[in-house]
């Protein structure tokens, strides 16, 4: 799936985390910033790229600002804001 806006979805409320979704020219980027990094850092990104791979996005770059949410959470916020970005 090609991005070809930026979009956006989730909160900064506690147990939340706000994404931003954008087109990139070098491959997928993710930004992680997160109360909780240091322990789940890895966890959450392989969250991120797992739903990157499910909607076969190549070319984007994801910023996360996590406040403690789980992965089914991170998964959702991630794919709200993919399907937002497609621009169709």
């Amino acid at each position: 799936m090609k991005i070809s806006k930026t979009a956006v979805a989730g909160t900064l409320e506690s147990n939340d985390l706000f994404v931003t979704v954008e087109p990139s020219p070098d491959g997928c980027v993710i930004e992680i910033e997160s109360i909780v990094k240091k322990r789940f850092g890895d966890q959450i990104e392989a969250a991120v790229r797992k739903v990157l791979s499910e909607f076969e996005v190549e070319n984007a770059k994801v910023s996360i600002m996590d406040r403690g949410a789980i992965d089914c959470t991170i998964m959702a916020r991630v794919e709200t804001a993919i399907l937002r970005a497609k621009g169709e």
